[in-house]
């Protein structure tokens, strides 16, 4: 999902100031702090690229699976792997 904004200019007698303001949604997305350093590299005409030198950690994220149903030991020992590839030396692929 893309955040439109506006690209700012304010004419000086003797100089130009650009802003782009990032949305609140974004900032606290990306955990921005007031008077964060960041710099900017032009990729090209269409992007350009914010690079965070003091960024925060990243927090990864795990899932955890939850089964819905509770396993139960059947006290049986697990069966030997079969040929399942049908290259046997009996009939049906058996040995």
């Amino acid at each position: 999902m893309g955040y439109p904004t506006k690209v700012q200019l304010i004419d000086r007698k003797q100089s130009q100031q650009w802003y782009i303001n990032f949305p609140a949604a974004v900032a606290q997305a990306m955990g921005f702090s007031r008077g964060e350093i960041v710099e900017w590299s032009i990729e090209d005409k269409e992007n350009l690229i914010l690079h965070r030198p003091n960024a925060p950690a990243r927090h990864i994220k795990k899932k955890l699976i939850v089964s819905t149903k509770p396993s139960k030991p059947s006290g049986k020992k697990p069966a030997p792997p079969s040929d399942k590839s049908g290259t046997g030396s009996g009939p049906n692929g058996l040995p």
